[in-house]
């Protein structure tokens, strides 16, 4: 697959999600905005991440699209009166009122990458951004974050989730905030995940105490699904070794031990382990398989983990994961008539829509076509705005 051709082709299927109310809207099948549905923050904030990376990029239309962006975050999902932001508007304002670190994560992301592309209003953003961070969701004595508080910052809620931190590191690693990002990923990658054969649990209570039964009566839940999620432990991989990078010399030797041993779990796990081609969604803490159903970002975070540990390591091996898994892509993923990638596949590599339905962002697709393209560190946009 040429990259740089599909980044572009990625992008011109995203340009279509601009709602005319503010913020990104949710992409049907096709790429046709669903107006209908309330505008989700997360999707509102990758969209806007990836349209600054695109304007790094000179891609002439992108400064545009980022700016529709940090208005929709500036106005739109705000809470002028407590701040933070809400995770879903509609056309009379949020559709709920709690405020959760998941999506907040990527307030920070979107920002420091509208930041980085010198885009008006970024900075101020990303100020508030961390601000909100560094208050309400960073828990010092953890050395995590926690989870979901109600719409006045009075109540939290007993529930802790790995997946919020693992998107807290990508944001801190963003701004360069390597110290908070190695306690997260110190604890989660060589605790958590070390002590459970690299299955890591997903789903907590407020005192850190593993929920292992979590959400077994919905097992295919699109950000809290029961079991280990074999996605994320190739996310955690990369996130691992870009942060080794950023430590430099200074890296503990457990980082790139822990990063192969958590890919080689995924492959052996995840890959084709039902005889079909693709990697399960979930399994069980004995490895056998939950959701079977073929996820588009499963295969996304596969190939950047393995394209990142190919320049790690130089180990051809790595590659070769990296191009069997572009060539699954292609053949079953990639949608050309229609546009982007196709969500979810069912076992036996066909569309299905029972957790996804549509094409909601590019986010991961895009990320896959730019990881061997660059530097494990720094992150994408600083490492895109910086001098080749």
């Amino acid at each position: 697959m040429k990259l740089a051709e599909e980044t572009d082709r990625l992008l011109e299927f995203a340009r279509a999600s601009v709602h005319p109310d503010g913020g990104f809207a949710w992409l049907d099948d096709d790429g046709r905005p669903e107006l209908e549905r309330p505008v989700e923050l997360w999707i509102t904030c990758r969209m806007t991440h990836v349209f600054a990376l695109a304007h790094l990029m000179g891609r002439p239309y992108a400064a545009e699209l980022v700016d529709h962006g940090i208005a929709a975050l500036a106005g739109r999902f705000r809470d002028p009166a407590h701040g933070g932001w809400y995770a879903a508007v509609g056309p009379d304002g949020p559709v709920t009122r709690t405020k959760t670190a998941y999506e907040h994560a990527f307030v920070v992301l979107a920002a420091s990458s509208a930041a980085i592309a010198g885009r008006p209003g970024g900075e101020d953003l990303l100020a508030e951004a961390l601000h909100v961070l560094d208050t309400r969701f960073w828990d010092e004595d953890a050395g995590m974050v926690v989870e979901e508080w109600d719409e006045s910052w009075t109540t939290l809620d007993a529930y802790r989730g790995v997946n919020a931190n693992m998107h807290t590191v990508e944001a801190l690693l963003a701004v360069g905030d390597v110290a908070r990002a190695e306690r997260i990923v110190t604890r989660v990658v060589h605790g958590f995940a070390r002590s459970h054969d690299w299955r890591i649990p997903e789903h907590f209570d407020a005192e850190w105490r593993p929920v292992p039964d979590y959400h077994r009566d919905e097992p295919a839940h699109p950000f809290r699904p029961y079991g280990a999620t074999v996605g994320h432990w190739f996310e955690w991989s990369r996130l691992t070794l870009a942060l080794r990078a950023a430590l430099g010399d200074a890296a503990p030797a457990w980082m790139l031990d822990d990063a192969v041993a958590l890919f080689d779990a995924g492959v052996r796990e995840g890959w084709a382990v039902d005889g079909a081609a693709g990697f399960v969604y979930t399994v069980d803490w004995d490895s056998t398989p939950v959701v079977r159903q073929r996820m588009h970002w499963v295969a996304t975070e596969a190939i950047a983990a393995a394209a990142t540990l190919a320049q790690v390591s130089g180990d051809r091996v790595y590659e070769i994961c990296a191009e069997q898994w572009w060539g699954y892509a292609e053949r079953y993923l990639v949608d050309r008539e229609h546009g982007s990638w196709h969500h979810e596949l069912d076992p036996a590599n066909r569309p299905a829509s029972g957790t996804w339905v549509g094409k909601p962002d590019v986010y991961h697709a895009i990320q896959a076509t730019l990881v061997p393209r660059l530097p494990v560190w720094p992150a994408f946009a600083r490492a895109l705005s910086s001098p080749a």
